[in-house]
């Protein structure tokens, strides 16, 4: 197969996991409050298998955040968090090769920057945008707790999972 038709299916089908897997998250009423668990948050350790992630990610949040009736600031602003955050994997470890020596620092490297990056951006969207009462300093623990959770725990499950399967799931890249 081609490898850019493969690299576009790849991003759809990232896009459209991480759109469910919000979807999900957001009709048990635990994707936009101020602790935020969303499922599909675990899917940002995707870039450290393949490159196609980083756009899926973007569109799947974006598409995420229309269609659960966020308001624009948090669909630019949460959308763009989500994109730093995969760029940030894919420039960290993306796209690793298994390796004795820097495969498990990698492993744990992976949830990081979506973890940052939505702990900084996404306070200031909740404090601003939405007016919630609550100081960004509060929002930044509570989405710092949703992320960790979303990204570097369930991130970490389904990172180790997607390894034993990865050349077949990602075969370019292995």
């Amino acid at each position: 197969m081609n490898k850019k038709v493969l690299s576009l299916v790849h991003a759809a089908a990232i896009a459209a996991l991480y759109v469910v897997l919000t979807q999900l998250a957001n009709a048990l009423g635990l994707a936009n409050n101020a602790i935020q668990i969303r499922f599909s948050e675990a899917l940002t350790i995707l870039p450290f298998f393949t490159p196609a992630a980083i756009p899926g990610l973007f569109m799947g949040c974006l598409l995420a955040n229309l269609l659960t009736g966020a308001i624009p600031w948090d669909i630019l602003f949460g959308s763009l968090a989500t994109l730093l955050g995969a760029l940030g994997t894919y420039l960290i470890c993306g796209c690793a090769k298994p390796d004795k020596q820097t495969g498990t620092a990698r492993v744990f490297l992976a949830p990081l920057p979506p973890i940052i990056a939505n702990t900084i951006i996404v306070p200031f969207v909740l404090a601003y945008a939405y007016g919630f009462e609550g100081g960004v300093p509060y929002f930044m623990l509570t989405v710092g707790i949703g992320e960790i959770i979303s990204c570097g725990i369930l991130g970490i499950i389904l990172l180790k999972i997607l390894q034993k399967y990865r050349k077949y799931i990602f075969p370019f890249i292995v």
